[in-house]
């Protein structure tokens, strides 16, 4: 059959996708080529956020239009928790109705066991999963409904995988999961081996982390990143919130001193790194005055970037069971704002500090209005040239 896959929602997802679609391959299917109507159209989605679930539907409806006779598969975050309410009984609207289950004859997969994957965006980046799932239960969040309890791969196996995506030209990798600090879980080992096993691979790469909890984002890795050979100064935080009357209703397993105390070490170590932080809004419970205390810790911070998210309300979640003040929709809006705008300060300041250093940028693949393609510096510095096809994929000391 002629298979095309569409992919919503994390880089976990895309990872994913491409494990897919290369078992399909294996198992005698074929990649539906452009402008070619195909057989079968599966959906991996996401179900993170109320506007996830949007977003899934309004793909489902385009897609149907588009490939009036392919079958639609739908699978994924959203799809698992679809299948969940259907197993409770529950009715599902009727876009929703897509078949849910036969990926499985497509190709077995299993959610209990860590699947493998990883994906490239293009001739330069790699996403490589090395852990799913989560065993935290945030009194906001879904995701371990869909995604199942923590697990990953074997250490060899993981860089087996590393090494066949440099082999294939993969100048960068990027470690992705759920919640990868807790790597380890069903194999006994530890994150702090993995990446010391990454590291010790030869070669002209270098490696990103992906989100990784504050608790579990120990000062042992933040050293070894800070002396390492392939990894990069660029660490990505969930906060989540910055008042730690609202961290005690979301059950995060930290306070914000602790998540100072991790900012604070990672620029004495490495002090031109960047620092991107996730923080939510509007989540019940976060009264006005909790707002304000987290907007001066957030200010206080040597941050670099904000990833803003608007908390909406998600079934099978025990923060809807709380007795906790609702944030109204416009309130959480004018909140969200207020965090972009700091966002947008702190990241213009981290460029203008960083104004004159010597750096290595790595060229990606992209044309801007046909004359300028862009890539970054270690520390995550967006940086522009004359397009010129000879730097694609190529490592190149600058002055930014």
């Amino acid at each position: 059959m002629k298979i095309k896959v569409v992919t919503l929602g994390c880089k976990l997802n895309f990872a994913e996708s491409s494990a897919l679609m290369r078992s399909l391959e294996a198992n005698g299917h074929t990649r539906a080529k452009q402008g070619e109507e195909p057989d079968v159209v599966i959906v991996n989605t996401c179900t993170v956020t109320d506007t996830a679930d949007h977003k899934d539907r309004q793909a489902i409806h385009r897609i149907r239009r588009e490939n009036p006779h392919a079958q639609i598969i739908m699978t994924g975050c959203y799809a698992a928790l679809l299948r969940q309410k259907q197993a409770n009984g529950e009715k599902i609207a009727s876009v929703d109705k897509i078949i849910l289950e036969e990926i499985d004859r497509l190709v077995p997969k299993n959610i209990a066991r860590f699947q493998p994957a990883w994906s490239r965006d293009d001739r330069t980046r790699c996403f490589l999963k090395v852990q799913d799932g989560c065993n935290y239960f945030c009194t906001y969040c879904t995701i371990p409904h869909a995604r199942g309890r923590s697990r990953n791969a074997y250490i060899k196996e993981i860089i087996a995988q590393a090494q066949q995506a440099l082999s294939e030209g993969a100048k960068e990798i990027i470690l992705t999961g759920v919640n990868i600090g807790d790597f380890g879980r069903s194999t006994g080992e530890t994150f702090i081996e993995l990446i010391r096993a990454i590291d010790a691979i030869d070669g002209n790469f270098r490696v990103r982390i992906s989100s990784c909890e504050p608790n579990l984002l120990t000062d042992e890795i933040i050293d070894f990143v800070a002396h390492s050979r392939h990894f990069a100064p660029h660490f990505h935080i969930p906060l989540q919130s910055g008042s730690n009357e609202v961290l005690k209703i979301m059950h995060r397993r930290y306070t914000r001193e602790l998540f100072a105390e991790r900012v604070a070490h990672i620029k004495s170590v490495m002090p031109n790194a960047f620092i991107g932080v996730d923080c939510m809004v509007g989540v019940r419970g976060e009264t006005e005055a909790y707002f304000a205390d987290y907007v001066a810790f957030i200010e206080s911070l040597p941050v670099s970037q904000l990833h803003v998210f608007t908390y909406s309300e998600r079934a099978h979640t025990k923060m809807l069971e709380m007795d906790l003040y609702v944030v109204p929709k416009a309130e959480r809006e004018r909140r969200s704002k207020i965090l972009h705008r700091i966002s947008e300060q702190k990241l213009a300041a981290f460029y203008a500090a960083h104004k004159g250093d010597k750096a290595t940028v790595l060229w990606e693949s992209k044309r801007f209005d046909g004359a300028q393609m862009c890539g970054f510096t270690e520390n995550y510095i967006k940086v522009f040239c004359p397009y010129d096809k000879a730097k694609i994929n190529t490592f190149e000391e600058i002055t930014i």
